[in-house]
């Protein structure tokens, strides 16, 4: 399945269902200032619903977070734990099943989610950039690279195709690729994967949007390009005070990018924290799991550290704490109804963490 680009400008569901979920976009509650000068996205309490034949209320549930101007923000889990259903959320591309039901996202103090389809389209490629794990199925084969990437000024700028194709070019040399000029007119598959990921970034930030969502963008990639790519993202950081949203399941990417880190699991938070200290002190014991899974190669043949059980499928979220089925440390007071939301303005959602029944070392 192809994957969408951040300058698609495709209007998801249908028109009734999106009016009534948008009814705001007209009003002042449309419009919020961030809490901190320096935030440019802030997340508070979004819940993501699923409709349809495996009904899952709650499939992303009351997530909150932040990303600052020039810094970057993790969202890490296992495979569906709602990392990318977040992102997607913020990018208005959920699929038709899925409905976000509550909570805000703060663009620079605009609403995303009390935007219509039209007004969220509008913000794909201009407020927000987007660069996705497989470029070559989110570039398009049939258009040229300077096609591409000034595809998103000449739609959200108004610049002719000449000065869109101008600063293509400039953008092809600020993400390091060389001979920029002859690049413009080659096809993405006369390129190699990570000069591909290049063109993707280049799109992504074609119109100088503050936040850039970045769903595993090293991971189609060898370890030498992932660490180019890396780079860059962090040079565009430092030169352009662009704040990144990266989604991964990289731990050391985390470790070596980020500035914060948000632990998902099953559609939840699990825990909130700055990576030096999340990796210092984890204190949830998911996290704990997910960071003694990690090979160290410390110890040459001996057992890797493995977390028991999967992720609980969408439509039989269990209730109370979603992880407590895999917890070494679970009580019949972890599986109360009300126990996620008692612990929301907590820095971990473990609730024996909380109460002090356990310490964060002992988690770990």
């Amino acid at each position: 399945m192809t994957e969408p680009t951040a300058a698609s400008s495709a209007e998801a569901g249908t028109a009734a269902e999106a009016t009534a979920a948008r009814e705001a976009a007209s009003s002042p509650e449309a419009t919020a200032a961030p809490e901190a000068p320096d935030t440019v996205l802030e997340v508070r309490d979004l819940t993501v619903d699923l409709r349809g034949a495996a009904v899952q209320p709650g499939l992303v549930r009351e997530v909150s977070f932040r990303v600052r101007r020039g810094g970057a923000t993790a969202l890490i889990g296992e495979s569906g734990c709602g990392k990318t259903m977040t992102a997607m959320s913020l990018l208005g591309l959920l699929p038709r099943e899925v409905r976000v039901s509550g909570g805000s996202a703060v663009l620079e103090g605009t609403d995303l989610l009390g935007l219509s389809p039209r007004q969220l389209a509008r913000a794909r490629g201009r407020r927000i950039g987007a660069v996705f794990q497989e470029p070559m199925s989110t570039l398009d084969p049939t258009m040229t690279v300077g096609d591409q990437i000034g595809e998103s000024r000449r739609i959200h700028l108004r610049e002719s195709r000449s000065a869109a194709r101008v600063r293509a070019r400039e953008l092809l040399e600020l993400v390091g690729i060389p001979n920029a000029a002859a690049r413009l007119r080659a096809y993405p598959h006369e390129l190699s994967g990570g000069m591909q990921q290049r063109v993707g970034i280049a799109a992504a930030i074609a119109c100088d949007p503050p936040l850039l969502i970045a769903d595993e963008p090293t991971t189609a990639l060898d370890v030498t390009i992932q660490a180019e790519i890396l780079d860059l993202l962090r040079e565009l950081r430092r030169e352009q005070d662009l704040a990144v949203l990266l989604v991964t399941h990289d731990l050391g990417v985390v470790a070596d990018f980020c500035d914060e880190v948000v632990v998902m699991y099953a559609g939840g938070v699990a825990e909130t924290a700055g990576t030096d200290e999340l990796f210092g002190t984890p204190r949830h014991p998911y996290t704990s799991a997910l960071i003694a899974s990690v090979p160290t190669g410390a110890e040459p043949f001996s057992r890797l550290t493995s977390l028991p059980g999967r992720v609980p499928a969408a439509g039989s979220f269990p209730a109370g704490c979603r992880f407590a089925a895999r917890c070494p440390f679970a009580t019949d007071d972890c599986t109360r109804t009300d126990v996620y939301h008692d612990l929301a303005t907590e820095p971990t959602r473990c609730l024996r963490v909380v109460r002090g029944e356990i310490t964060p070392e002992a988690a770990a």
